[in-house]
């Protein structure tokens, strides 16, 4: 099987073929979405970080920055900074070139003479880059070359009946056919973990599971929190999930039967084929936003009550089991597969359905969150901001 994308000059292929304008914080955020609206081709996010935290927030920050630049959808990355921010130019661009060696442009803001004159630099950079990226041509690649990204949110019960197991099948089909697929949400691993366990390909991976999960309940208890007190939402509840157990169980369908080949901290580069865990949050644009950061070209993202959410680097493929939901929101849900749960034997067909459905957005069909512009991100955090 095989799809058409975009060949980069480090190996990777790409389903889109995007200028990305990186803002390295917050600062620098309303000049880059300025610039990115006078370009066509061009994506941007607003970055809400990049200055005031401590080390270990920070690296987080500068793992998402350069894991969208170095993304394969991206053809080409041009960045801008305020000039006295914590995430400064050279530690960006240099987090950037251990990643990728694609286009890379910058420009200062304090030293390109303000807002005016920044936008107009980034601008010109900008649309060069499109020029060139314009050159490229789509090739045949095989299936192999993807990374797939899950994600569940505004769950309900349809999800772990029917459209987080159709995910797990169309996750076993990829890896089966050489592709990484990506099982993320470590706060929806509780409850299931030694489930997951027993999947994973030794006994490292095993401890790894465990520590991550440990680690993410005890930096709340640090602050007096439970981890419980904000998971399963009340969307969740209402719409029939009661436990953090049962939501677990439910999301962890979205991995399949495969064993689980490693487990990556959060937005550090997937290296590895097969079925593999990235920790991320249970919130959604930031766990999004982690293994997109992480090479994913594309996200599956199941949903029982509806969302909106997408992503400005990689397409998000939306997905529910409730056919009340694909009913109300037909505008931002791309596949229905409420009959798993009332036709009999419906799996089968429903994964080829959705296996269809990837490829062609995989060729350049807009996902719904894509064509309706839904870009929203979130980057993890370890802290509050000093």
């Amino acid at each position: 099987m095989e799809f058409l994308g975009y060949l980069r000059p480090d190996g990777r292929v790409g389903i889109r073929n995007h200028v990305f304008i990186l803002p390295a914080s917050v600062c620098a955020a309303d000049v880059s979405r300025i610039a990115a609206s006078q370009v066509q081709g061009a994506v941007t996010f607003h970055n809400q970080n990049g200055c005031s935290q401590v080390k270990a927030d920070q690296q987080l920050t500068m793992d998402v920055m350069a894991g969208y630049a170095a993304n394969p959808n991206v053809y080409g990355t041009v960045i801008v900074s305020l000039g006295c921010e914590n995430c400064q130019m050279d530690l960006v661009e240099a987090a950037v070139r251990e990643r990728t060696s694609k286009p890379l442009q910058k420009v200062i803001i304090q030293e390109a003479g303000g807002t005016i004159k920044a936008v107009e630099q980034v601008v010109r950079l900008a649309q060069e880059m499109v020029r060139q990226a314009g050159l490229l041509q789509r090739q045949p690649c095989p299936l192999s070359r993807l990374i797939v990204g899950t994600e569940c949110g505004g769950s309900d019960p349809t999800s772990g009946l029917a459209a987080n197991p159709l995910v797990g099948q169309l996750s076993d089909l990829l890896v089966d056919e050489g592709a990484a697929s990506i099982l993320s949400e470590t706060t929806e691993f509780i409850g299931a973990e030694h489930i997951l366990a027993k999947r994973a390909a030794n006994r490292e991976i095993h401890d790894r599971l465990f520590d991550i999960i440990h680690r993410y309940e005890k930096s709340l208890q640090l602050v007096g929190e439970e981890v419980r007190a904000g998971n399963p939402s009340p969307g969740n509840k209402a719409g029939g999930i009661t436990t953090l157990e049962e939501k677990s169980l439910g999301c962890i369908h979205k991995g399949g039967h495969r064993p689980i080949m490693a487990v990556y901290d959060y937005a550090k580069q997937i290296e590895t084929t097969g079925l593999v865990v990235m920790d991320t949050p249970g919130n959604d644009p930031s766990s999004v936003a982690g293994m997109i950061a992480g090479g994913a070209q594309v996200v599956v993202f199941t949903t029982g009550r509806g969302t909106p959410t997408g992503n400005p680097i990689a397409p998000v493929i939306k997905i529910t089991g409730n056919k009340l939901t694909y009913a109300k929101m037909e505008d931002n849900i791309d596949f229905d597969a409420s009959p798993a749960i009332y036709e009999s034997g419906s799996m089968p067909r429903l994964t080829q359905e959705l296996l269809v459905e990837l490829i062609e957005i995989a060729n350049g069909k807009l996902s719904k969150a894509e064509a309706l512009g839904m870009v929203e991100t979130a980057i993890a955090r370890v802290c509050n901001y000093v």
